[in-house]
């Protein structure tokens, strides 16, 4: 597969309608935290692109997938003493599963990560029945660190969350 097909680009709000349809699937809710709403809605798209475009640094970034917008991956720079490290999320529509295209995504945002915001640390906590997030991350080159029980209620349901790192090499 040709990675240069997968391009990170700040969100626009001429994306909100293919966000917004992209992101209204039960099955990307089911792994995200509950602040990602769903149903998922135009307005829900467009609050979403305007708090983004108000960031700085950039943060959150649109995947593209030859040229179409597909999904969206982003970074929460941490606070105070953890203001070196940042927690890593994303999501790709179900249309484009199976491309490789989260995998791409989170290599290129790490390289940001650690290059251009200048972090010593990326973290993500996944959803312990999240495998496929999980082999995005262990792809990445990102190491679990452990395993906090019982720590999600997602769907009324409680899980485990899988912490996964990594450090910027010296």
């Amino acid at each position: 597969m040709d990675n240069q097909e997968i391009t990170l680009r700040p969100f626009q709000i001429a994306d909100k309608y293919h966000l917004a349809q992209l992101a209204n699937n039960k099955k990307i809710y089911d792994n995200v935290r509950d602040h990602f709403p769903f149903p998922y809605s135009q307005d829900d798209a467009e609050a979403f692109i305007k708090r983004t475009m108000e960031e700085n640094p950039k943060q959150t970034f649109a995947i593209e997938y030859s040229g179409q917008l597909c999904g969206g991956v982003g970074l929460i720079i941490q606070e105070d003493v953890y203001r070196k490290s940042a927690e890593i999320g994303y999501w790709v529509g179900e249309p484009y599963w199976g491309k490789g295209i989260a995998s791409e995504a989170v290599t290129q945002l790490t390289e940001y990560g650690f290059n251009e915001l200048n972090l010593l640390r990326i973290y993500a906590g996944v959803f312990d029945f999240n495998v496929g997030s999980m082999k995005v991350l262990e792809k990445n080159g990102f190491v679990k660190e452990g395993v906090f029980k019982n720590a999600v209620i997602k769907n009324g349901r409680i899980c485990d969350e899988h912490r996964y790192c990594k450090l910027r090499e010296n």
